[in-house]
């Protein structure tokens, strides 16, 4: 427990070894103005490129679409359907001009660390937000009062995006990582969400302070919890999702004892923990069942780190699952095209088994 709970006064020092290799493998963090202003529109962008940009967005509004690959940061944060929470839907933490291109935004020059970052998906994400929200459906949530926030400006920062799964059924809260520097929500949760609200489970994505993304979770689980009939889910059963820095979170709200450190005295453990690419290693009795996955080539997060933790869980009588996938390197996300893809209905499955015990 006193391991468990050593990391929760500083996200950095949580992160660990994680974050030194990550900074070892990709040459450090920064940079993502100069490199999106190598490739951004507003330098080098020919008119032949500028006039196929506005080509295509005249095509999307004439086929009922809102964005499009060559939208910019700028349509999403002057969407009048995502006003006061725009900006979240992009890491807040990275400095982005507002001119790049969503097909230039999903990139691992924007995403560090990530792979098989997909510009359909953020286009697919996006309308199916802005879809719903201009349905008259409350897509994102804060998870701070009014006056918390005018308190303290960097809970600002944080929320819950909604993506609605069937009314009354249980949910599930995903959390992106990024090495807690920032959150890459629109690789590594928002699609996990968007594909778990399509399997009818209530999938929220959770955007959190790099600084402070325990303390986040736990007020998350806490307002779902608290607005369970509002919301429209079920508050028994839910399950804590999160890849690389986002599985340490999952992984350490879904200790019972950590739970109940944060107050959280009156709500039941997670079921169930699902976990991709992270070199967390505590393991306690106490622990939710567990479920993780990772590629055998990832440079940051060791295939035998994560698999020695779930048989020591095993061990513990924990139960777990593990797979690990040939080839793939660190931040797969869904796995799409990949030798990883359908794992996310290999670890609903999970889920719904510790649920039936």
């Amino acid at each position: 427990m006193l391991a468990v709970l050593a990391g929760l006064t500083l996200a950095a020092s949580a992160c660990g070894n994680h974050t030194a290799s990550a900074a070892d493998r990709m040459g450090g963090a920064g940079g993502v103005n100069e490199a999106a202003g190598a490739d951004s529109m507003t330098g080098g962008a020919n008119e032949a490129a500028a006039a196929e940009m506005e080509k295509e967005t005249v095509e999307n509004k004439e086929n009922g679409h809102a964005y499009g690959r060559s939208s910019t940061v700028k349509d999403v944060f002057e969407d009048p359907y995502f006003e006061g929470f725009g900006r979240l839907l992009f890491p807040v933490d990275r400095s982005l001009p507002e001119e790049m291109t969503l097909e230039q935004v999903s990139s691992s020059q924007v995403y560090v660390w990530y792979n098989y970052i997909d510009a359909d998906k953020t286009v697919e994400i996006l309308e199916n937000l802005h879809n719903r929200a201009a349905a008259g459906e409350t897509v994102f949530y804060n998870i701070y009062t009014d006056e918390e926030r005018a308190q303290d400006s960097s809970k600002e920062d944080t929320g819950l995006f909604f993506f609605r799964g069937n009314p009354g059924e249980k949910f599930a809260v995903v959390n992106a990582g990024g090495g807690f520097m920032y959150v890459g929500a629109m690789h590594d949760s928002f699609p996990h969400a968007l594909e778990l609200s399509r399997m009818g489970y209530n999938s929220f994505a959770l955007i959190y302070r790099p600084d402070g993304p325990y303390q986040d979770l736990a007020r998350a689980i806490r307002f779902i919890h608290d607005h369970a009939g509002e919301l429209e889910v079920n508050p028994e059963g839910y399950s804590l999702w999160g890849g690389s820095a986002g599985a340490r979170m999952a992984a350490t709200l879904g200790n019972k004892e950590v739970l109940d450190y944060f107050g959280m005295t009156d709500i039941p453990q997670a079921s169930a923990v699902i976990m991709q690419y992270t070199g967390y290693n505590t393991a306690s009795p106490k622990d939710a069942p567990a479920y993780a996955c990772v590629g055998t080539r990832d440079g940051i997060a060791s295939w035998r780190t994560m698999k020695d933790r779930l048989e020591r869980l095993e061990k513990l009588g924990v139960p777990t699952e593990f797979h690990s996938y040939q080839g793939l390197p660190h931040g797969f996300g869904l796995g799409t095209g990949t030798v990883a893809e359908g794992w996310i209905q290999d670890a609903a499955a999970f889920w719904e088994k510790q649920c039936e015990q």
